[in-house]
């Protein structure tokens, strides 16, 4: 599975593409699409491009990426990020891939194993996990651990899924609703 992450941002939006193969996780590219100081049309325009530019290029197979954070005292701040968030979006929406949103939070625990976690902190973890030596960018780090989030998530709801009983006896014996054997019913005597 190919996962590609995001950062969004109305002037720098991270992103960093991860693999999962039955050997592990393997980074396989990230980086920073940088829109110029222009009218926020034009810095939404080459976000657009730019992501589906590595779309086509990548092909990855879902795109994770962070869930807005919204504070009163930033509402403006909040609304550049939500029209750089929806073209990000609609690229997704395009190549028909499906999008999963995490909050920083989540993202800082299932990194570095706690919410309140610093970028350092994540970025050290994320470059552990790749076996990366060094990611430069915190919009590129933070992109990556999106990706890496996603990916362990699916990882650990699949290990907590129940399992399969290794023999599966289809039966018209009749149970009661708790599965008890047929001797228990009343009325059912066994030959």
């Amino acid at each position: 599975m190919r996962v590609i992450g995001v950062d969004p941002g109305s002037r720098a939006t991270g992103w960093g593409i991860v693999d999962r193969h039955k050997r592990g996780l393997c980074g396989v590219a990230a980086g920073v699409i940088r829109a110029a100081q222009a009218p926020l049309e034009e810095r939404i325009r080459t976000i657009h491009q730019g992501l589906t530019h590595i779309l086509l290029e990548y092909q990855p197979d879902v795109m994770a990426i962070e869930d807005m954070y919204f504070a009163p005292r930033y509402a403006q701040a909040a609304l550049r990020l939500g029209h750089a968030r929806g073209v990000i979006l609609l690229a997704a929406a395009e190549r028909g891939l499906s999008v999963h949103a995490y909050p920083p939070a989540i993202v800082k625990r299932a990194i570095a194993g706690h919410g309140q976690a610093k970028k350092d902190q994540v970025a050290r973890m994320v470059e552990r996990m790749l076996d990366w030596k060094k990611v430069t960018q915190s919009d590129t780090t933070d992109a990556l651990a999106i990706a890496l989030t996603h990916l362990c998530t699916r990882m650990s709801r699949a290990a907590a899924a129940p399992s399969m009983p290794k023999r599966i006896a289809i039966s018209t014996m009749p149970t009661d609703s708790l599965g008890h054997p047929p001797d228990s019913l009343p009325g059912f005597r066994s030959k």
